[in-house]
């Protein structure tokens, strides 16, 4: 005989722990099953250790979906200033870094252990090292597990992506889904790495070597640090770059965004005697100056140079265009694009229409967030939502 609970979340993360302990304070008998020894172990490894937990900005805006509006009910009615008042309630202190990124002062640790009071405060069940053997839908959603049985009308599919396989990810949230008939947007690694090839791994000459850069794929810019890696381009702009990013299309990269106009003419007219790669030494560090004047062809002083070559040269380093031949894939990527598709759920419930009962939440869904706290905002805004509606306060 399977035990009953009014709500089963699958997966101890950070959407499955807020989800429970939203139903379970409002007096539903909740029972969280994880396959690990522990929960939140995504948490404590992000923001290397410190756990970025939030944004200050956090809006629809900063989100990847096939709809871009199925994030903005759950985002509007739990905000970042609602998970930053319970960040302080339990006395966790924080500071803010650059881009309205907020992490704890100590460690990550701090914020599971702090979902795991409020799910005691809910009386919510939480069973570790429970793997999922098969899930049924008769009379309610049975899951039976290898260490038992449970039964509840209702699920929630709180099991995230396939992104950091050794963190024990998969695509289990996905074929939960189509078990139920739901459709699903094809997932691809997000906030990734990105792999050079051909005449680009002269690039790789320079791997460590970073810098302030704006990064673009068509209408997406971020103006953050790249950095060159031994297998290509990494760091905070290009990993919020690749989100965007599908395989044949280029990535441009701005090398110098504070310099406007016609700054080499200006140079030339100011200092003739002076060389390309001295010029760039100026705003870039060296490594980088010399293999991008090496590139261009550039070698003579400034002087001697036409205006055309100059203003072409200028042209390539305000769009500079690599052809990337892929990513680091899943095994490096953060978080994934794509997912259980919002079309299937309710965007106040996060219930999916064709299973009622069945919700979906957190990284699992087609919503991805920027690199910077947003992915965790996400996790919060639809964990509260589906805990409320089977809490039956929404």
């Amino acid at each position: 005989m399977a035990d009953r609970y009014d709500a089963i979340v699958l997966g101890a993360g950070a959407a499955g722990l807020m989800c429970a302990a939203r139903a379970g304070q409002q007096g539903r008998r909740v029972l969280v099953l994880e396959k690990s020894e522990k929960p939140g172990k995504k948490i404590l490894i992000s923001g290397g250790g410190r756990c970025n937990f939030t944004n200050i900005g956090a809006g629809p805006a900063n989100y990847l979906s096939s709809n871009p509006h199925f994030a903005k009910s759950a985002l509007a009615r739990y905000t970042s200033r609602d998970f930053l008042a319970l960040v302080e309630s339990y006395g966790i202190a924080w500071h803010e870094k650059t881009l309205g990124q907020l992490f704890c002062d100590g460690s990550s640790k701090q914020v599971v252990e702090m979902l795991v009071v409020e799910c005691a405060k809910g009386g919510v069940d939480i069973f570790c090292s429970e793997q999922v053997a098969e899930v049924s839908q008769e009379d309610g959603f049975t899951v039976v597990t290898h260490a038992g049985s449970y039964s509840a009308p209702n699920l929630v599919i709180a099991t995230g992506g396939p992104s950091i396989p050794k963190m024990g990810a998969t695509g289990f949230a996905y074929d939960l889904a189509r078990q139920f008939g739901l459709k699903v947007v094809e997932p691809r690694p997000a906030l990734v790495p990105l792999t050079l090839g051909g005449e680009e791994v002269l690039f790789r000459e320079i791997s460590g070597v970073s810098a302030p850069v704006v990064a673009s794929v068509g209408k997406a810019s971020f103006s953050e640090a790249a950095l060159f890696t031994h297998r290509g381009l990494s760091g905070p702009s290009i990993l919020q770059a690749s989100s965007y990013w599908k395989p044949g299309e280029d990535v441009a990269i701005d090398f110098l965004p504070d310099h406007t106009g016609n700054w080499l003419l200006d140079r030339k007219r100011e200092t003739p005697r002076a060389t390309l790669r001295s010029v760039l030494r100026e705003a870039l560090p060296d490594r980088l100056a010399d293999i991008l004047a090496e590139k261009l062809g550039l070698e003579t002083e400034l002087g001697n140079a036409s205006d055309q070559t100059l203003r072409t040269a200028e042209d390539r380093l305000k769009s500079w265009s690599f052809r990337p031949t892929g990513s680091e894939g899943f095994a490096k990527a953060e978080v994934t694009v794509g997912g259980i598709s919002t079309a299937e759920l309710s965007s106040k419930t996060m219930e999916a229409r064709k299973a009622p009962g069945l919700y979906a939440i957190g990284e699992a869904v087609d919503v991805t967030g920027w690199l910077g706290g947003y992915n965790f905002q996400w996790a919060w805004a639809s964990g509260v939502a589906a805990g409320d509606a089977i809490a039956g306060s929404v």
